[in-house]
């Protein structure tokens, strides 16, 4: 196969590869009835007049499957942390003993359930349109080569490789959804 050609598909598969990162670190912050420190990824207080996200500004753990902990490097970031929490529509209830910041992490409803296993597939629909761009700009990049006098057949066959290749990715994006829905699901 020509390089040009092969240097397409190589770029679409990378491009794919992260579309499926991207997935899995937005699926990460979708909480599954079990604490994770993930579920708080997306919230940033405010810290010496900057927004900073809370991994910065204090430790953030789970000491057992229902609660999480949040240890501030400086008792002054707090009560910024914790209104940050109560801002973030998370539904979490921050507890400030003044030292730290414990969060008890209810058990879902069936309700809930289904709202995450909506949203879980919104996410999994961007993957997929993601994985679908990609391919569509490989194959306009692999035709253009055409014209500039790559032979019609190692285009086409670049253009059948990266279809393979969006075929595997659009069966991953599934699978790491039905992974995502089956935890969210378990009570």
């Amino acid at each position: 196969m020509n390089e040009e050609v092969q240097f397409y598909i190589d770029e679409a598969q990378e491009g794919m590869d992260k579309a499926i990162h991207h997935l899995q670190v937005e699926l990460a912050k979708i909480r599954a009835g079990k604490a994770s420190t993930a579920m708080l990824d997306g919230i940033k207080a405010e810290y010496y007049g900057a927004l900073t996200p809370l991994n910065q500004i204090a430790s953030v753990n789970t000491p057992d499957a229902r609660t999480l902990v949040i240890q501030p490097w400086e008792k002054a970031a707090l009560n910024a942390i914790e209104k940050a929490i109560i801002n973030s529509n998370l539904g979490l209830n921050p507890s400030n003993d003044g030292t730290m910041i414990r969060i008890n992490v209810p058990p879902l409803t069936e309700e809930r359930r289904r709202e995450l296993v909506k949203r879980t597939k919104g996410e999994g629909e961007t993957a997929k349109v993601s994985v679908r761009n990609i391919r569509r700009d490989a194959n306009e990049a692999i035709k253009k080569l055409q014209k500039d006098g790559v032979p019609e057949d190692m285009v086409k066959d670049g253009e059948a490789k990266v279809q393979q290749i969006t075929d595997k990715y659009i069966a991953k994006v599934d699978e790491v959804l039905a992974v995502k829905e089956k935890e969210i699901m378990t009570v």
